[in-house]
């Protein structure tokens, strides 16, 4: 595992260049350009607000902002899941160069997200004082969070991208199976309406679910997020970078031949 994050140290310069690469020419054929970025989850936050603040009556106090504040970490998570699980598969005219290093690609896919989701929480802000809720002093514990959910989410990118080279179907299952757990997730609902027989086994069975209602106890309902479901979340991403690394060295030598 530490040899894999060396690498990402040593390549720094590239990933970096890859990810400002990629933030040009993700818009940059369409008329809006760069606004998508904020327009993306804006329309999301609109359909589910439509079918969950309105059709369903969600009882959510600002469900709006609630729906905001859960919304943007998970949109960033599912991309970087989502696209990360075939970077390395489709982009075997980089990997067949000599000494790429394939970790860059999915970190890449990361990053890209990363630069999206930090560019959206002034819009977040911007909403929260539209509704007269402002951040608090339990703001300081955001880059904590926010830092778990990188590593998190890099984990299960470095993951999944490394299995999909030897499975292919993965990066299909993978579409579907976000789908579900953005369900299992306490975004667009509060974590108190699951029956409490079922909360510990989602809070340790799901880190998505520890990251949404840790943001939401800073930004919505102002208070520090709890201590040990996040050590539980550190745990997991360690345990989750060491398989995929030990999956990336196994197969480091044939990588570009899989592909």
């Amino acid at each position: 595992m530490l040899r894999n994050l060396r690498v990402l140290y040593q390549y720094r310069a590239l990933l970096w260049s890859l990810t400002l690469r990629e933030l040009k020419a993700r818009y940059r054929a369409s008329i809006l350009g760069f606004l998508w970025t904020f327009l993306n989850p804006i329309l999301l936050m609109l359909a589910y607000t439509l079918v969950f603040g309105v059709f369903m009556k969600s009882p959510v106090k600002l469900f709006v902002y609630f729906l905001f504040v859960g919304l943007l970490p998970w949109i960033f998570f599912s991309s970087s899941v989502g696209v990360g699980a075939s970077a390395n598969s489709d982009r075997r005219d980089l990997l067949t160069k000599v000494r790429f290093p394939p970790q860059v690609l999915p970190a890449t896919v990361v990053a890209t997200n990363l630069c999206n989701y930090v560019l959206s929480i002034p819009l977040m802000i911007a909403l929260g004082a539209y509704f007269q809720v402002w951040p608090s002093w339990h703001i300081v514990a955001y880059p904590l969070v926010l830092a778990l959910q990188i590593v998190f989410t890099m984990a299960l990118s470095y993951f999944v991208s490394a299995l999909n080279v030897v499975f292919r179907d993965l990066q299909h299952i993978i579409a579907n199976l976000l789908t579900l757990w953005f369900f299992v997730t306490p975004v667009f609902y509060p974590l108190a309406t699951i029956p409490e027989r079922f909360r510990t086994i989602l809070l340790v069975g799901n880190p998505m679910a520890v990251l949404v209602t840790s943001y939401q106890a800073i930004f919505y309902e102002h208070h520090l997020p709890a201590l040990a479901p996040l050590a539980v979340v550190a745990l997991e991403s360690l345990i989750l970078l060491w398989l995929a690394s030990a999956v990336f060295e196994r197969h480091r030598e044939v990588l570009a031949e899989l592909v």
